[in-house]
């Protein structure tokens, strides 16, 4: 069997980049969305930068988030900067990259898939931020991040790190050459880098912070960690020349399917590395995605999947999807798997070719896929309760090492853990989805990422996984802004040493609790049903908590 017959309707190719089965998924509809996208001149108008695709409310912000487009040729004047700073900062050869969402999202995904060392610093837990102070301080850069200028946890890890380097013994002058900003022109950031002797590198002001893979924020981190950039600006460059194009385009054929089913009743896109060679890709497409299209009560929720055989890959309303690298000759596109999509290419053009299938479907929805209208409402929430202080919670039960919060509208509360683990699964509705959001440390808790594959098994029903505060700047949107049909799951653990902010009065620890606070604030003002399970001891506790939905699937 042919890799064409695996997939309904073959691939669709230009630039090294194909995506498999989009035919199959519009000709499933009753009518064809590609066709009336074409008769709509959707390609030629999106790349000739037509702000009026998206509609009159949305054409003041597409006017000026549409650069990402051609950013490519923009970014390539920065190439001989780029050259010059990693020959200025040879001898400090661990790059921190300090940056949220679409500020690092990107990086980690060029520097994992080029097999390059690089520090992603995008957390507010006290643990995981002085792990990576104590690494190698003394060959550190920093690279802060940030297209306003005013994250809040951007900033706090700049303040610790020049702390860090000054309690070190360094001059405010030799601190100073530590750090590289990337950042919007006019921002704060700009000054604050003057006033501290920084090195500073202006971004594309015209795109928007999760279409940002090919600017300088995508860019400035990978290069300095050694990563030859301007071969993913050649590849999206190639692809380029092809999204204006009715037939033989690989980045309509994408968005007319992402569109095509999200109307016809698979809402969530499962994203599942093939193994052939881009590792990660689907967090950075787990952002681009949620944040673009979860508004106005409609959306695609992504739900990245660890591989092709782990559970919550497929579903009734799911739209499952391959990504990977290049092909050998005869092989199958899907890792194993016969996915519904498959998009196999060099990673340059499979960030082009996602930023412009997200477009497209945007247009299929309806929706603004440049603005984030709910994304402030945490935000705001954990500015007043770092005021305030947090408010008085008691446990709704205690086991073992684990306090549980209920917070579910109606019905009574369970008394212990596989109770409150049963009920909330149970209340997952045919259309919904469960969230996972654990506020802990990514190196220190890794395990308990394993509660995603364990749940989904459990559930039956798509369930995502997300850091906090990470996950704030990418599914936190969807989370507020598309379907209220979620359910959620939120974990914290305690902090047993906590760090400063310098310069603020607060700490990590605090601005973490608050911050999971503040979202759950957000969260159960919707009336959606939340269980927080707080560890008081965390290694004790996740394995409690893996022990306990493992034993659900019983």
């Amino acid at each position: 069997m042919s890799s064409g017959d695996l997939l309904d309707g073959g691939a669709e190719a230009a630039a090294g980049l194909a995506v498999w089965g989009a035919a199959g998924i519009d000709q499933s509809a009753a009518a064809s969305t590609r066709a009336a996208l074409v008769a709509d001149d959707v390609p030629e108008r999106l790349v000739a930068k037509d702000p009026t695709l998206w509609g009159p409310e949305a054409q003041a912000e597409a006017a000026i988030r549409l650069g990402w487009l051609d950013t490519f040729v923009r970014s390539r004047e920065l190439l001989p900067q780029l050259a010059e700073l990693r020959a200025e900062l040879a001898d400090l050869d661990h790059v921190v990259l300090a940056g949220m969402g679409g500020s690092s999202l990107a990086p980690e995904v060029i520097t994992r898939t080029m097999g390059r060392p690089l520090t992603v610093l995008d957390t507010t837990d006290p643990g995981q931020v002085a792990a990576a102070i104590a690494d190698r301080l003394d060959r550190t850069v920093v690279v802060v991040s940030s297209k306003s200028g005013t994250t809040v946890e951007t900033d706090s890890h700049r303040r610790a790190y020049w702390q860090a380097f000054l309690d070190a013994g360094l001059t405010e002058a030799e601190a100073g050459r530590r750090f590289v900003f990337v950042t919007d022109p006019g921002s704060p950031l700009v000054e604050t880098a003057t006033e501290m002797g920084a090195f500073v590198l202006l971004a594309d002001p015209d795109v928007g912070g999760r279409y940002s893979a090919l600017t300088a924020f995508g860019l400035v981190p990978s290069a300095l960690a050694g990563v030859e950039v301007a071969e993913l600006i050649d590849q999206a460059e190639a692809l380029a020349k092809a999204l204006a194009a009715q037939s033989d385009n690989p980045g309509l054929a994408l968005g007319a399917a992402l569109g095509t089913a999200a109307t016809t009743g698979r809402d969530k896109v499962a994203l599942i590395s093939d193994g052939t060679g881009i590792d990660g890709l689907g967090d950075w497409a787990e952002q681009l995605i949620a944040e673009s299209t979860g508004k106005n009560s409609i959306g695609i929720l992504p739900v990245v999947v660890e591989s092709p055989d782990s559970p919550g890959a497929t579903g009734q309303d799911v739209l499952t999807v391959t990504y990977g690298g290049a092909l050998a000759p005869e092989a199958v596109p899907g890792g194993g798997i016969r996915p519904h999509l498959a998009v196999n290419g060099p990673l340059g053009a499979q960030f082009l070719v996602w930023e412009y299938a997200t477009a497209v479907a945007g247009v299929v929805l309806g929706i603004d896929p440049f603005n984030q209208p709910n994304v402030t409402e945490s935000k705001e929430n954990t500015n007043r309760i770092l005021d305030s202080g947090p408010p008085a919670e008691s446990p709704t039960f205690t086991e073992g090492a684990i306090e549980a919060y209920w917070s579910v509208p109606g019905g009574s509360a369970p008394a212990d853990l596989a109770g409150a683990l049963g009920t909330l699964l149970a209340g997952i509705g045919p259309d919904g989805y469960l969230a996972v959001m654990a506020y802990l440390d990514r190196a220190a808790d890794a395990d308990a990422a394993l509660i995603r594959p364990a749940l989904a098994a459990a559930s039956g029903r798509p369930v995502t996984f997300g850091w906090g505060p990470r996950f704030l700047h990418s599914t936190g949107q969807y989370h507020k802004g598309g379907p209220q049909v979620g359910s959620y799951l939120q974990i914290t653990g305690a902090v047993v040493a906590d760090l400063p902010v310098p310069g603020r009065p607060y700490t990590f620890g605090e601005l973490q609790a608050a911050q999971a606070a503040g979202d759950r604030q957000a969260l159960t003002g919707r009336d959606r049903p939340l269980l927080r399970l707080h560890l008081t001891d965390r290694a004790a506790g996740v394995a409690q908590l893996l022990d306990a939905v493992r034993n659900l699937r019983g």
